[in-house]
């Protein structure tokens, strides 16, 4: 996975270094060169110094082959702007925006753009997001320890109860959107072709249940 990261702080240094370790391809864009020292030793990635949202800038770093982008500079305004050129220009997949005041979290979320909060899970939420974007999050509740996910039934589930997909105390099936229109299914409402399923899911459950939608009969 190719990552361009928008912001050399102490968010951004750390999460370049984690994804590097992980094995990807990681940009890190910041407008102060210096802030190239806070990455910690052994990063294998880049560093462009500029402006994270000119366009020159992104071109140089590689925006049109990246799969995520992550805003993590220390002002909301530039993390809008960034994410924005990112999604509505550059098609980029994943697009991730942190934030300072929390009462803009919805102007992200009409923009189709998840954040996260300035506080000391974010490196670790941004990393969950990346890791499972293939679970669109909806809703975050707490400090990020229960989210609400969304993401299609394995195809040896149809014909059998959603409930099977649910693990006590870590996922439960709270809706399923079925040929255009939402309900709330009952234990015995089953799985069928098409469907997309909302799970209410613990954080550190996510691994879990990505686990369960891939997996195949018999496996």
């Amino acid at each position: 996975m190719k990552v361009i990261i928008v912001g050399c702080g102490r968010v951004g240094s750390t999460l370049a270094a984690q994804l590097c370790a992980g094995g990807h391809e990681v940009c890190v864009v910041d407008r102060e060169p210096r802030s190239r020292r806070l990455i910690p030793a052994g990063f294998t990635g880049q560093f462009h110094a500029g402006n994270g949202y000119s366009r020159d800038v992104l071109a140089a770093a590689g925006i049109m082959h990246a799969d995520a982008f992550v805003a993590v500079t220390s002002g909301d305004n530039s993390n809008i702007v960034a994410a924005r050129v990112a999604r509505e220009f550059y098609r980029v997949p994943a697009v991730i925006a942190r934030i300072y005041d929390p009462r803009r979290a919805e102007i992200y979320r009409d923009l189709g753009i998840p954040t996260v909060a300035s506080v000391r899970w974010t490196v670790e939420r941004i990393h969950q997001m990346l890791a499972h974007r293939d679970l669109a999050a909806e809703q975050t509740f707490g400090s990020g320890e229960t989210l609400l996910v969304r993401g299609v039934p394995p195809t040896w589930l149809t014909g059998r109860p959603l409930a099977e997909l649910e693990v006590d105390g870590e996922v439960r099936v709270v809706e399923v959107t079925r040929g255009g229109r939402s309900r709330i299914p009952t234990l015995a409402t089953p799985a069928q072709s098409g469907d997309l399923v909302t799970f209410a899911v613990a954080s550190r459950a996510l691994s879990r249940l990505r686990a369960v939608l891939d997996r195949e009969l018999g496996t």
